[in-house]
């Protein structure tokens, strides 16, 4: 069955209002039981790579946050594009890593895949090179 624009539509400003108040269960209910998630990136960083089940969407986020500093992390959301099931999210990244103290800045897209009310695909496309230099030590 179709998704219609108005319907993901709503399950993205869920999953970003949920994201911005740091609800990984809230998040990860938003998802069906099979998904095809990617984050790419260094096998060095914990929370890069591939997902496949709705309950590795919240270890996914509460891996991933306590790496950043607290209060330190900004998101300029550029552009929401939704057609049918399908929703992108063009968006700027700025965090601070907790360890080191040092800020980065990179350009995301985010693909969601909307069926039957979940989310059934997430892809997250960032320059994984600032990514990885920012955990770097040196």
């Amino acid at each position: 069955m179709a998704t219609d624009t108005q319907t993901s539509r709503t399950v993205a400003e869920k999953f970003l209002e949920r994201l911005g108040r740091q609800d990984p269960d809230g998040i990860q209910e938003l998802f069906a039981e099979e998904i095809d998630w990617d984050v790419p990136g260094s096998d060095a960083l914990p929370w890069t790579g591939r997902r496949t089940r709705r309950e590795e969407v919240g270890p996914y986020f509460t891996t991933m946050w306590p790496h950043f500093a607290p209060g330190r992390s900004k998101v300029v959301l550029e552009r929401f594009i939704v057609d049918g099931g399908d929703v992108v999210l063009l968006a700027v990244f700025t965090h601070t890593v907790a360890a080191s103290g040092k800020e980065f800045t990179t350009p995301a897209a985010m693909h969601l895949r909307v069926e039957d009310n979940r989310i059934v695909r997430m892809h997250l496309y960032e320059d994984t090179l600032t990514v990885e230099k920012a955990f770097s030590v040196g």
